[in-house]
């Protein structure tokens, strides 16, 4: 969780839920901020947690930290939706690209559909989030919206959300399929909150936060204890580094030559 952050040029940012008695037990989250840098190794940036309200003031403060720590500039930041979150980005990293999760998205639609019509509408949306351009996605999108109208608006939240959703979704659309398949999801991330999640599931519910945030801080610690893991997501990553190097103008590159810069650790 520490080494060269000025290096960290792509940054995931997911929550777990956690069970914590505070009076009476509630679900709470738990932010994960993991980060590749340019060679492609993971890193944990930090763990925070949250009421479930977090807006622009919060991730603002969580932003600044990790800026502070050494986080100079981050290429794209993925994230599942979160409010406040890309006008935080924006004020800490104005060159940043936010990028909504398009399997989140695709989830929370069908949690305003019945069960029944799932695999319709993934059916219908796939063409929006498969399409060459954004230009395309959008035509493909008005076809989903004209359809569900003539579906007699059965669900207008979901066309409502995509909207809503779109100069976050959008984004990826512009970059080199290499790309695409990295930046579209928090896929990245998900592997870590699996483990996280066993850990949590085999302790129930805590008695406090700090409680809750140290399970989960052991439960990324034992994370990889041979190595290979790292090794194979460096792999992994080797293309889509080199796309990134083009798709922003050497911003890569640069980061590649500068000096390793020390950090704090966040946890």
């Amino acid at each position: 969780m520490t080494t060269d952050a000025a290096r960290r040029r792509c940054v995931f940012i997911d929550a777990i839920h956690v069970k914590i008695r505070d009076g009476a037990v509630a679900n709470r989250p738990v932010y994960v901020a993991l980060a590749v840098t340019t060679e492609g190794r993971r890193e944990i940036l930090g763990l925070w947690a949250g009421d479930g309200g977090e807006g622009a003031k919060h991730w603002l403060h969580v932003l600044t930290e990790i800026k502070n720590r050494g986080v100079s500039d981050v290429l794209i930041l993925v994230c599942a939706g979160l409010k406040g979150l890309p006008e935080a980005v924006e004020a800490v990293w104005p060159r940043t690209i936010v990028q909504t999760c398009v399997v989140h998205l695709l989830r929370n639609s069908f949690r305003y559909a019945a069960r029944q019509d799932w695999d319709k509408i993934a059916e219908l949306v796939k063409p929006v989030y498969t399409a060459p351009t954004e230009e395309a996605a959008l035509d493909r999108f008005a076809e989903f919206a004209e359809f569900a109208d003539a579906w007699g608006r059965k669900y207008p939240a979901i066309v409502k959300q995509w909207e809503n959703a779109w100069e976050e979704f959008t984004p990826f659309l512009r970059f080199d399929t290499e790309i695409r398949r990295i930046v579209c999801t928090t896929n990245a991330i998900e592997s870590v909150n699996a483990r996280i999640r066993r850990a949590v599931k085999a302790r129930g519910h805590f008695p406090n936060e700090q409680a809750a945030l140290k399970c989960v801080y052991m439960a990324i610690m034992s994370l990889d204890p041979t190595g290979k893991g790292q090794s194979r997501w460096i792999m992994r990553w080797k293309t889509a580094l080199n796309a990134f190097d083009i798709t922003f103008d050497g911003r890569l590159s640069a980061a590649r030559q500068q000096p390793s810069t020390p950090v704090t650790p966040l946890v």
